[in-house]
């Protein structure tokens, strides 16, 4: 597998992750104020897999043009 092939599956996984993230945190909106302690840490998760899909996305756009 080339190394653009398996940057693509590793970004397909991570937009997944960033999927539910992103539903987690709706979820969680949708029930406040039950649970109100928790936005911090759900809203820092998908923080994290947004930032990490937009990293690995840029490092493709890289390698491709490569």
């Amino acid at each position: 597998m080339s190394d653009v092939e398996t940057l693509k599956a590793e970004i397909r996984k991570l937009s997944a992750k960033a999927t539910q993230a992103k539903m987690d945190l709706h979820d969680l909106s949708e029930e406040l104020p039950v649970n109100w302690t928790s936005i911090m840490s759900v809203a820092q998760k998908a923080h994290d897999a947004f930032a990490e899909l937009e990293r690995k996305r840029a490092d493709l756009k890289t390698l491709e043009k490569a």
